[in-house]
């Protein structure tokens, strides 16, 4: 079992480590899409400006970098099963956040809006793959001890 385990974890960080990976290889292509759905918030656009002037960079093409650097390294380590439970929790909130900014199908009607609404729902069984990392955690145990008396 504890195979299993380890397999599927390699399996699953693969998706993070190639989409992190492809964000930092079309970096401006990343930047344009979060620019199309993200507006920077009134309250942060003077410290985003100081960000941009001192980095020489978009907050948009900043946001992609980081996003690409999350993505990877959390991917490494859930498959190296090193502090996965945090960064499960890293990716199910990043996860959750980009579900609802990029996959805005209750704004389409039903037959143009099904693309999106099983991106959405895929995202919601990664969220829910991320939830078992989490209680499975780092140590393997038998499974009548990780789910008790069910």
């Amino acid at each position: 079992m504890p195979a299993f385990v380890t397999f599927g974890r390699i399996l699953f960080a693969v998706l993070f480590i190639y989409t992190g990976a492809t964000k930092l290889f079309a970096i401006q292509e990343t930047a344009d899409f979060i620019a199309t759905k993200l507006v920077v918030p009134e309250v942060i656009s003077p410290y985003a400006k100081q960000v941009e002037t001192a980095t020489a960079m978009t907050t948009p093409q900043l946001l992609a970098i980081a996003v690409g650097g999350i993505e990877i390294v959390a991917g490494l380590m859930i498959a190296l099963n090193l502090g996965a439970r945090f960064f499960a929790m890293l990716l199910i909130i990043y996860v959750g956040v980009a579900t609802v900014l990029f996959y805005d199908f209750w704004n389409q009607t039903p037959p143009d809006n099904a693309k999106m609404l099983v991106d959405a729902l895929k995202n919601l069984s990664i969220i829910g793959a991320l939830c078992m990392i989490i209680g499975y955690g780092r140590a393997t145990r038998p499974a009548e001890a990780a789910y008790g008396d069910v």
